[in-house]
């Protein structure tokens, strides 16, 4: 072995050792930074969610002001959120004051056995099983002193994540055009287009799916309250809330709203518990065949083996944070893997499209090239065919 070839082999031994510790150093910075990459995976979906709407008032509203788009988008945004928090936040202060007014009442028709929830108690010992252990129960009680300072501080914590997620939102759809317009000019222009194809794909399905999610839970959620008020089911409010927010979750989310609004109402009475649970089962039906149908109808469809494999894995790396994600991210895989693999064959898509539209171009660049040509021949030699007949003068 030369000298050069020991040189190119020490040199491509270091460029691995670099890389590897490279890698090392980014998942470790990850690994410190879990939270705050958190925050900014989130703003960014948001951000994409928002982005449509902050371009159409740029256009028709903010008279080509972004910033006073991007203002005006997020002020709505806020008030939106904030009258549904309050449509939602008033029932809940008033019932969980009455809650609190009544509960020696409760706690008595506990201890006599009146009521569904006394009939229950008595039904299966638990009086007595608490009467037997109230020492265990009383030591249990006294140690939540640490479990509620966590949870204050995770209150807390959530609170500045909130904000923070806000802030960032904003400042990436403010900056969007600046931030893809030079992310865009460090490819050539060929790359920068099929980049900018897949991107506003991927953007279309973050945007179509996070839209019709949070209009699917809404819906649920008003469904839910209304019927458990007419079956005078207390606390309705809160459960409708609880099963609002379980329904973003895809698949086992309203299913698990649904147990826990039924057993609320077995507890009020029997005809209310049958009511209720017949109410879940017709509106799993609505939603699996009507509501997410015309909803998603404009983001990439994912047959339900996918959805479920998805949902495993994000729940498995990310918690509750992947399940909500699984979905759009397992659209973008689709979307980048169809992209790759139309390319391999020769044939990219001309036009961004997405869902039921995902439709490659007639052919590739070569054969658009080479239609472009016969076009253009064709088009010369019908521009000089009156002249040559012109000049044609027979003898």
């Amino acid at each position: 072995m030369g000298q050069s070839d020991t040189a190119l082999v020490a040199r491509r031994t270091l460029v691995v050792i670099g890389l590897v510790l490279a890698t090392l150093a980014v998942l470790t910075l990850a690994e410190h930074t879990r939270r705050v990459l958190t925050w900014i995976v989130i703003a960014a979906f948001f951000a994409v969610a928002l982005h449509p709407a902050v371009n159409w008032v740029t256009r028709r509203l903010a008279f080509g002001r972004r910033w006073l788009a991007t203002l005006l988008v997020f002020l709505s945004a806020v008030a939106l959120f904030a009258g549904l928090a309050t449509a939602f936040v008033v029932p809940l202060a008033r019932e969980g004051s009455q809650m609190v007014a009544d509960f020696p009442k409760i706690i008595e028709d506990l201890r006599s056995g009146r009521g569904p929830a006394g009939e229950l108690m008595t039904r299966f010992h638990l009086i007595d099983y608490a009467r037997d252990n109230a020492e265990k129960i009383r030591g249990y009680a006294s140690g939540l002193g640490a479990p509620t300072l966590a949870f204050l501080g995770s209150v807390a914590t959530g609170v500045a994540g909130v904000a923070t997620i806000f802030v960032l939102s904003y400042l990436m759809v403010l900056e969007a055009p600046k931030i893809v317009d030079g992310f865009l000019a460090l490819f050539p222009e060929q790359r920068a287009e099929r980049i900018s194809r897949v991107g506003h794909d991927c953007a279309k399905t973050i945007t179509g799916y996070l839209s019709g999610n949070l209009l699917i839970s809404f819906i649920c959620g008003t469904l839910t309250f209304l019927t458990l008020l007419v079956m005078h089911v207390p606390y309705a409010g809160l459960i409708a809330l609880f099963v609002g927010l379980t329904d973003l979750i895809p698949l086992v989310g309203a299913t698990l709203g649904a147990v826990v609004a039924c057993l609320a109402a077995f507890t009020q009475s029997t005809t209310a518990g049958l009511v209720v649970t017949g109410f879940f089962v017709l509106y799993q039906q609505l939603e699996n065949h009507l509501l997410q149908p015309v909803v998603f109808a404009r983001t990439v469809q994912l047959n339900p083996l996918t959805v479920l494999i998805a949902i495993l894995v994000a729940v498995e790396l990310a918690g509750i944070l992947g399940a909500l994600l699984a979905i759009p991210v397992a659209g973008i895989l689709q979307i980048l893997a169809r992209d790759i693999w139309d390319t391999h064959r020769g044939r990219p898509k001309s036009v961004p499209t997405v869902g039921k539209d995902r439709t490659p171009a007639v052919g590739g660049d070569a054969e658009l090239a080479a239609a472009a040509g016969r076009q253009a021949t064709r088009a010369a030699l019908a521009a000089e065919a009156p002249v040559v007949q012109r000049d044609y003068q027979p003898r």
